[in-house]
């Protein structure tokens, strides 16, 4: 008798479909956050703009429908810098930009809200 394999069971889901999971929330690391730079411009004031698309190198998991992404997947963005990354697919913006949002949230959020590091990691990321 075949078994069959629901989405949920297979080891490559990024996302079981039938389970929501509210987003981890961190005040603290999103006002940290708005000390530092826009990743692309290097401008002040900045706003938390967090990465909703699914990366599996990066264990960055699909948001279901209504689902928010976890803070750590935020990175600083100018007010502007922000609205043009919703005003176009997330991932040609990014492309666009020649930054990869997730790498740099991963840097951000193991830095442990250290600003000389994160503006290191901030600036390195615009050089590419």
């Amino acid at each position: 008798m075949a078994h069959a394999i629901r989405r949920e069971e297979t080891a490559f889901s990024l996302s079981p479909i039938d389970r929501k999971r509210p987003a981890k929330k961190d005040a603290g690391y999103l006002k940290w956050l708005h000390e530092l730079p826009c990743l692309v411009t290097g401008a002040r004031p900045i706003e938390a703009c967090h990465v909703s698309y699914a990366d599996p190198r990066y264990g960055k998991r699909e948001r279901g429908k209504s689902e928010k992404a976890d803070d750590r997947w935020a990175v600083p963005l100018s007010p502007s810098e922000h609205r043009r990354q919703h005003s176009m697919d997330e991932r040609a913006y990014w492309q666009s930009v020649g930054i990869d949002p997730l790498q740099v949230a991963l840097a951000l959020y193991g830095c442990d809200r250290d600003n000389t590091m994160a503006e290191i990691i901030i600036r390195n990321a615009r050089m590419r």
